[in-house]
């Protein structure tokens, strides 16, 4: 390719017309540059040993073009699916295919694309806290009782169906976001203050949970919630104070009531038990008391009966057995009805015993009685 000189030989030195821009010709002095035409001509000669049947000439570059763009289609032609990743095919954008991790092809770009979402990472969003985005006012949520509380809590998610959250969802994070806040609103404000900070943590994380489920399967979203998980909830920092000293109120209140409870259940089963046993007691002493005068009566009504067969006999034994019980166990001193003599009575029974000894006493005592007994006789 010639260089003329367009300035009329003030750039270049002599009076040569082909001169190249380096100061190449019949200049003063200098190193010279390589010619241009001399390389591109090189360059042909090059490509004419290397393509097949010697093509050269003009044809030479568009051939190099083309066999760039074939090793560009090949190239894009062939993808590889990571192991927690899904490929989504798409031809002209419109969903074909899904592709399980491995290498696989496809027909080149721009015909059909891949995206890869990560199926099997676990997705975190943080609602009602700094690093959530929303500076802690969408924390502030009102309860059923009417009160205000702050709620931090975090939503864990994973995709379950790749094609739907690509596709359907403009942007999944922000969804997921906007439903956890609108979920937690709705459970709140069917829920009491005192529930949320005490025992209902559980309880309204799994409804949470669930309406947020049901709403992102509405929307076809292709998002499962994992977890719901409460990281704070207190009252608003203005009124915190005050409802501690609350709080700290009922727990007294709570632990009084236990220790009453206790002292309860450990007085009540034992008057309980007191008043079972005195119940017994009497019961008892009732059952006797109408037994014995049931034998009584079966006892009178048996001596009548004899009595009437015969009464003096019966009289009589009656008037023994009474004088028995009455004088049994009392010393006793019988007066003759026709003597004035008084004569003490004297048991042999009692007697007996010291007789069976064997004692000089008791043959003293025996022979001490003979005279008594004879005494005695009429």
């Amino acid at each position: 390719m010639p260089w003329s000189n367009q300035n009329g030989g003030g750039g270049w030195q002599g009076g040569g017309g082909n001169r190249g821009p380096w100061g190449q010709g019949p200049s003063r002095g200098g190193n010279q540059p390589p010619d241009l035409d001399e390389l591109i001509k090189r360059g042909q000669e090059k490509l004419r040993e290397i393509l097949p049947g010697g093509t050269g000439g003009t044809s030479g570059p568009f051939i190099v073009f083309g066999l760039f763009i074939v090793a560009l289609l090949v190239w894009s032609s062939f993808f590889r699916v990571d192991t927690d990743q899904q490929g989504i095919v798409t031809r002209f954008g419109e969903f074909v295919r899904l592709a399980p991790p491995g290498l696989h092809m496809k027909l080149p770009y721009p015909i059909e694309s891949v995206a890869f979402p990560t199926v099997t990472r676990v997705n975190r969003t943080d609602i009602g806290t700094r690093e959530g985005g929303g500076g802690g006012d969408e924390g502030l949520m009102l309860t059923g009782d009417e009160n205000i509380v702050d709620i931090n809590f975090a939503v864990f998610w994973r995709i379950k169906d790749a094609p739907n959250y690509l596709f359907k969802v403009e942007d999944p994070d922000r969804a997921v976001k906007a439903i956890a806040e609108s979920a937690m609103r709705e459970v709140v404000g069917q829920s009491k203050i005192q529930v949320l900070l005490t025992t209902g943590r559980t309880e309204v994380q799994a409804k949470v949970r669930d309406l947020m489920q049901q709403a992102l399967d509405d929307y076809g979203a292709g998002i499962s919630i994992t977890e719901v998980k409460l990281q704070k909830v207190d009252p608003p920092a203005a009124v915190i104070d005050a409802f501690r000293d609350v709080q700290a109120a009922r727990a007294d209140q709570e632990r009084l009531q236990y220790e009453a409870n206790t002292y309860a259940n450990t007085v009540v089963p034992k008057a309980r038990g007191n008043a079972a046993q005195i119940t017994q007691a009497a019961e008892a002493y009732r059952e006797q008391i109408v037994a014995e005068a049931q034998g009584e009566a079966k006892r009178f009504i048996s001596i009548y009966n004899e009595y009437k067969k015969a009464k003096d006999v019966t009289r009589r034994r009656i008037y023994i057995e009474t004088m028995e019980g009455v004088l049994g166990d009392v010393n006793k001193v019988i007066i003759s009805p026709n003597e004035k003599n008084v004569l003490p009575y004297l048991p042999l029974s009692g007697l007996r015993p010291q007789a069976r000894s064997g004692s000089p006493a008791g043959d003293t005592t025996s022979s001490a009685a003979s005279p008594i007994g004879s005494e005695a006789r009429p």
